[in-house]
């Protein structure tokens, strides 16, 4: 049966495969001619022929009526998976005559559709009038995420006599970014400390940038009017005749919170998935705050801005890349216990899979059968410090 199917799709797309009255007219056309043959009676060679013509005719109409028809697409926001994705599809009658029943199917790949939505979406459309553009618009609830392409658009047709089926692809590609679920918190212990954390180091380091002045000085530039007086380099000042005043080498580091996601291939499906979902919510969760944050993979490396990072997390996959560490304390997400690399100092774990033999200072178990949402607003139940 599958065999049948592929073939009446293969001629349908090829050339034409008959429809139900195509059938039942092929049928009694071997009939008549099966009585010609034993009556040798002319006028059922006529009724033959006639028949004969008209499934040719009828054959050889439906792909010239899909020429002169043009689709094309409108660009598809991003969407989160489990939110609603629209669609929209143009069909333009080009040419100077009307078109009847036509069906456009858009073959979307599986990852895009719901467990109970089997076939790819289509739409009928009765008639097209020339120089007309019919607006088609349907929507789809992605179950997950991922970056999905697609280069094909289906015409479909029976007309203008209805004996014959014929499809035709076109080249329309199109290319959705499904983010992952961002689970909606409330607080997050975890990153709120951390946020603290840095910033009081944050504030640690600039006030010993103001107290230490002597050693640091890592350039003289002219002095411009609202310098303090006390940055003034006066013997550089003497030697040169005007002002000249000190500038500071600045801390840029430290003062982030970096959310890490492990992507080596130790991972169970469902905990990379969630991993990847705690990932970003952890990360739009500190945006949302006002946390400085940024997001690193080794498959990625460092990024920043809610666009860039949503879209690694769309896209990104269990890989054996190698990357060192970056500098900053991180927030490691990973399922492998202990890190086969020391992390930086000051980081925290993230562990899914095997919860750990002993308590552990800087390692929060996510329980798999637990919500995750309620385990990341938890209160915190280690030391940070």
């Amino acid at each position: 049966m599958r065999k049948l199917r592929r073939l009446n799709q293969f001629l349908e797309e090829r050339w034409v495969t008959p429809a139900y009255a195509g059938l039942l007219l092929l049928a009694m056309n071997l009939f008549f001619f099966a009585a010609a043959v034993n009556s040798m009676a002319g006028w059922l060679y006529v009724i033959t022929g006639m028949i004969l013509g008209l499934l040719l005719v009828a054959a050889s109409l439906p792909p010239r009526y899909l020429r002169g028809l043009m689709l094309e697409r409108a660009k598809a926001d991003p969407v989160h998976a489990g939110d609603r994705l629209r669609l929209t599809v143009f069909l333009t009658n080009a040419t100077p005559t009307p078109r009847y029943t036509l069906q456009v199917i858009d073959p979307v790949p599986s990852g895009l559709r719901s467990a109970t939505q089997r076939e790819s979406p289509q739409k009928a459309i009765e008639e097209l009038r020339p120089r007309q553009t019919v607006t088609w618009q349907y929507d789809l609830i992605p179950p997950r995420r991922g970056i999905y392409e697609w280069q094909q658009l289906y015409l479909r047709t029976a007309a203008p006599l209805g004996l014959f089926w014929c499809r035709r692809s076109f080249s329309v590609p199109q290319q959705v970014v499904v983010y992952p679920p961002v689970l909606q918190l409330q607080q997050c212990p975890l990153l709120d400390q951390l946020g603290q954390e840095l910033s009081q180091e944050w504030r640690d380091r600039q006030h010993h940038l103001h107290v230490a002045q002597e050693g640091i000085t890592r350039a003289l530039r002219p002095y411009r009017w609202g310098d303090p007086l006390r940055l003034v380099h006066w013997r550089t000042s003497a030697r040169y005749g005007e002002l000249r005043v000190r500038e500071f080498d600045t801390f840029s580091g430290g003062n982030a919170v970096t959310v890490a996601l492990d992507t080596h291939s130790h991972w169970r499906g469902e905990d990379f998935e969630q991993a990847v979902i705690a990932a970003a919510s952890l990360y739009l969760y500190s945006l949302q705050q006002q946390i400085p944050v940024q997001f690193w993979s080794p498959a990625t490396g460092m990024l920043h801005g809610r666009p860039t990072v949503l879209r690694a997390l769309a896209a990104i996959a269990p890989s054996e890349t190698d990357a060192e560490y970056p500098l900053d304390s991180l927030l490691w997400l990973t399922a492998q216990w202990p890190s086969p690399e020391p992390l930086p100092p000051g980081s925290v774990t993230l562990l899914w899979g095997e919860p750990p033999s002993r308590q552990q200072g800087r390692l929060l178990w996510i329980d798999r059968d637990r919500p995750l949402g309620l385990q990341l607003q938890a209160p915190v139940s280690y030391p940070l410090a």
